[in-house]
């Protein structure tokens, strides 16, 4: 029986594929959480987690009062 992909992880991914094909790219603003919560039809605590991961592995950057926006490419990906 296959497992069930959680929610979270399905946003992380999506939101790296923008990325990796150019939808998103770095300096880019991201949507507010309740635009993501919309477009994915997920719970804030879902979307802020998938964003959280992120933020913590470098993807995204969180600025207090401005929003996440997309980080620099590492040189090795550019």
């Amino acid at each position: 029986m296959p497992y069930a992909v959680p929610l979270w992880r399905s946003i992380r991914d999506d939101l790296r594929a923008r990325i990796k094909v150019g939808i998103l790219k770095p300096g880019d603003k991201l949507p507010t959480t309740r635009m993501l919560m919309d477009q994915y039809s997920a719970s804030s605590a879902t979307v802020r987690r998938a964003v959280d991961l992120m933020i913590e592995t470098g993807e995204l950057i969180g600025r207090q009062g401005m929003g996440v926006f997309v980080a620099d490419l590492p040189d090795h990906e550019k």
